[in-house]
């Protein structure tokens, strides 16, 4: 074992270490300015000793922090956590050249975790449901979350019985639990093929524990429509359906688009998913939905059409990373909203650059690729206003942005 000294957090949340011979390892689980004892074994430091603790380090809520690879942060004081990711933004910014304004930053409450994706394997006695265990396929067995709502821990024990019930010995199962208004709405997605039997037993587990839906591999047993809230509008999600982590996090990015799109007449919502943005957005202005998947948008429609008060919305199926909305297509927009994926949206935004679209809210979960797609928009003559940091994943090291672009 020897002695190293953390320096920094990386983009992950683990420390970057460095030993009394300048070498460098990650090391999980610590904070910076901490002396820590570790053997390196090949990039990273393992058997971790915390020898002088940083003075940000707290007590960990959860009884399975140290093996549970759903948080990775709890160890750290939420003064701390606000600060750092307030800063991987500001850091990823810098990196591309692009001054931008202090950060606000909206955490949500513990245990408001309304959206998970859970993984499950029947085992000889019943199943295991819960996170994997850190950087292995081993699936740590929850019996309490601080991050998810109630609602969703209380049913851990359904959900076991339920993998108990179709899954297979050799292979694991995903689960995407959401909690609503109409209860809980469960997708599994890598059971055993449906049966008579194998339908019946499902049924009546739903009926035992009250999901609105229950969808296996496409298949759905639905007690209740399990409907969420949109704007003025009623809109039930395909299954499995992306949505925010939270409700006090869609809220905070609802908050910061409405107030920079605030104004505009006809806005278009790009890679809009189930009309998160775009319904609440009607209330006040004509909205063009284009989403890469038609079941969503079928579902923002759907809501649309049934809700009162409205301004129209129209959709459009289409693959913005493969087929961007081109500048002329754009150019009679008053604001766009774009929501891409991880990856960013390198190719709409050169597209949004050309069009001199007056104001672009941009909403991203990764400040690498965001900065990127910065880059094109300062280019072309576009600065930040306004910047949000919003943290609906807490204690992890993902991160939410929101940037009111306004073109100079």
């Amino acid at each position: 074992m020897s002695l190293w000294t953390v320096e920094r957090l990386g983009r992950k949340g683990d420390g970057v270490a460095m030993g009394a011979d300048g070498a460098r390892a990650l090391a999980a689980l610590t904070l910076p300015g901490e002396e820590i004892e570790g053997q390196a074994e090949g990039d990273r430091l393992t058997g971790i000793r915390i020898v002088t603790p940083s003075p940000d380090r707290v007590r960990p809520l959860c009884g399975h922090y140290r093996a549970c690879g759903g948080c990775s942060l709890m160890h750290a004081s939420e003064d701390f956590t606000a600060r750092w990711k307030r800063q991987v933004v500001e850091t990823a910014l810098a990196a591309q050249g692009i001054a931008a304004p202090p950060a606000q930053i909206h955490v949500s409450p513990l245990m408001s975790r309304r959206r998970a994706v859970l993984s499950g394997r029947r085992t000889k006695k019943g199943a295991t449901v819960g996170f994997h265990a850190r950087a292995s396929d081993v699936i740590v067995d929850l019996t309490e979350c601080h991050v998810m709502r109630p609602q969703i821990t209380a049913a851990l024990p359904l959900l076991r019985r339920i993998v108990t019930a179709g899954a297979s010995r050799s292979a694991e199962v995903s689960m995407t639990v959401t909690h609503g208004p109409a209860g809980l709405d469960v997708a599994l997605r890598g059971g055993k093929p449906m049966d008579a039997g194998l339908f019946q037993t499902l049924a009546a587990l739903a009926d035992e524990g009250d999901l609105a839906r229950l969808d296996w591999d496409g298949q759905a047993i639905t007690r209740r429509p399990p409907a969420l809230t949109m704007g003025g509008a009623q809109v039930v999600p395909p299954p499995g359906a992306f949505l925010q982590a939270t409700a006090e996090g869609e809220a905070a990015l609802l908050s910061a688009i409405s107030q920079t799109v605030a104004g505009a007449t006809r806005i278009a919502d790009l890679f809009a998913g189930c009309g998160t943005f775009t319904l609440p957005l009607a209330q006040q202005a004509t909205v063009h939905a284009v989403e890469g998947l038609a079941a969503p948008l079928a579902a923002l429609d759907s809501g649309w059409r049934a809700a009162k008060g409205l301004h129209r919305v129209t959709t459009e199926v289409r693959d913005l990373s493969r087929r961007p909305l081109l500048a002329e297509e754009l150019h009679d927009f008053d604001a766009i909203v774009i929501d891409p994926p991880r990856s960013g949206a390198a190719a709409q935004t050169v597209q949004i650059a050309a069009s001199k679209v007056p104001v672009v809210a941009a909403v991203a979960c990764d400040p690498v690729n965001f900065a990127k797609d910065a880059r094109i928009l300062a280019d072309a003559g576009y600065h930040i206003h306004r910047l949000w940091v919003v943290d609906q994943f807490r204690f992890s090291p993902h991160v939410e942005i929101v940037a009111a672009f306004t073109l100079c």
